[in-house]
């Protein structure tokens, strides 16, 4: 019954696309089902029908499956039915971007965790406890893939690029104690950090089912992401205070050859959210030099070291980046007063164009009424449309998409 009542919603939400959309205020009220944002006249749209909250994946993990012409691609994403202030939901969910036809994937009470779609084979893995699960999107079929040992109980956050392994981050039971004990990240951050406890980055072979220890360090290893194209390289990095650390760091799983891809000059210089590009050429990191004074998107070619660096003002930072499919055009999720550039009017999902070495900007949301403890990650739609990102500024969290052209609304 409730996919036949998400269909209806998503025929009577597709077919108004043809029809003129209200000139609207984004936020502080429930929104109609499309709208026009008043403040950049970029047509807008919520994703997610359905009750209860719902959200999109983190900025770097691809939540996409591309369809065959005709069907529409679809996205991945968490929804649950009561409100959870991470904004992470209890079940997976794929939504068609042609038809906004929602459909379920998992059921039962127990927590899941993990935001890894196989692009290839349409198998979405996740984690329950100590066990590594698979839902495949097209047949429904959940298959047990791992169970970790007693001893070793890591978290999974990546697939390679021929889907052959998951990999991820073991951390010591002590270390798990102080996120127990301190919940708040302003709290357990520098704990952490300052505990300089073991962790050990790992693969699963989802064939032979081996687990492999890969590296080792008494340091916060983690953002662990394989290449989208290099099967063998696995990229992650040395959590804590981005002033403190190096923290943006590469290994070839295979020789162990470790690379550190950008290290810093300067005092209180920061570099992070990092993520690859679609091609797997160059990692690309949000650069502050120094925090909180001069912004960049900045980008290592992993095969010459060479940087390329992209300036912009105060109120076009963001918490997080992402690059289009094609590479050409940025985009940023933007940041609230109390984020790490205090920008005064930073409360926007922007689309940035590279010029020379500056970007520049165009506002596409405004996200006034969003409060920035959920924050949005922002993603390319696989046609490069649609910027999409997850907000509450409705009351409730769940996913929207910004059309990256312009309307024609007067």
């Amino acid at each position: 019954m409730k996919n036949k009542i998400y269909l209806v919603l998503s025929l009577v939400l597709f077919s108004s696309y043809s029809f003129s959309q209200s000139l609207l205020e984004t936020g502080g009220e429930k929104m109609p089902a499309v709208w026009i944002d008043k403040d950049t006249h970029h047509k807008m749209m919520r994703l997610t029908q359905r009750d209860g909250n719902s959200a999109s994946f983190y900025f770097h993990n691809n939540p996409f499956i591309l369809g065959k012409p005709g069907e529409g691609d679809r996205m991945v994403f968490y929804g649950n039915d009561s409100y959870k202030a991470d904004g992470i939901g209890m079940q997976l969910f794929t939504v068609n971007l042609k038809t906004l036809k929602i459909q379920q994937l998992t059921d039962g009470l127990k927590r899941k965790s993990g935001e890894i779609v196989g692009h290839q084979n349409h198998n979405v893995y996740y984690q329950v406890n100590d066990s590594v699960f698979s839902t495949n999107a097209d047949t429904r079929k959940t298959t047990l893939e791992f169970v970790f040992p007693a001893d070793f109980k890591g978290g999974i956050t990546t697939l390679n690029a021929d889907e052959t392994l998951l990999g991820g981050a073991w951390a010591s039971e002590k270390e798990k104690d102080i996120s127990r004990k301190f919940p708040q990240k302003s709290d357990f951050f520098n704990k952490i950090y300052e505990a300089k406890e073991p962790r050990t980055l790992f693969t699963i072979n989802l064939k032979t089912k081996e687990l492999t220890k890969v590296f080792s360090d008494s340091a916060w290893l983690n953002h662990v992401q394989f290449s989208p194209t290099d099967p063998k390289l696995l990229m992650f990095c040395h959590e804590g205070p981005w002033h403190k650390v190096d923290r943006i760091w590469t290994i070839n799983i295979d020789t162990k050859k470790i690379m550190l891809v950008h290290k810093r000059t300067m005092d209180m210089e920061i570099a992070g959210h990092e993520w690859f590009s679609p091609d797997g050429k160059t990692i690309w990191f949000d650069l502050q030099q120094p925090r909180g004074k001069t912004f960049f998107v900045a980008g290592t070619d992993l095969q010459t070291g060479n940087e390329t660096k992209y300036q912009f003002d105060r109120d076009q930072w963001s918490v997080h980046y992402t690059i289009s499919p094609d590479q050409k055009l940025f985009a940023g999720d933007g940041g609230d007063p109390g984020a790490v550039a205090k920008a005064k009017d930073g409360q926007w999902i922007n689309l940035f164009t590279p010029d020379g070495n500056r970007f520049k900007f165009e506002r596409l949301v405004n996200m006034k009424h969003h409060n920035y403890h959920l924050e949005p990650n922002v993603h390319f739609s696989p046609d490069q449309k649609w910027i999409i990102f997850r907000a509450n500024f409705e009351g409730f969290e769940s996913v929207y998409a910004v059309e990256i052209a312009k309307s024609d609304h007067n």
